[in-house]
């Protein structure tokens, strides 16, 4: 003799909550990034072009010195 249909299924609805409430719970990871400072490189960037724009001023200048 069989058991009754609800009783049958008393296992799959174990299985279907457990899986559902375990599902409900997913972890967060949240990630904090540091800002990457890059004063260095254009300080030097912008002594290069300074450079470069003084030799040009005293080659069109040679008498300003």
């Amino acid at each position: 003799m069989r058991p009754p249909l609800p009783l049958r299924l008393a296992p799959a609805l174990v299985v279907t909550a457990t899986a559902l409430s375990l599902g409900a719970c997913t972890p967060t990871v949240r990630l904090e990034v540091a800002p990457i400072e890059i004063y260095a490189k254009l300080d030097a960037d912008v002594r290069v072009r300074l450079d470069r724009e003084l030799q040009q001023l005293l080659i069109e200048n040679p008498n300003l010195f």
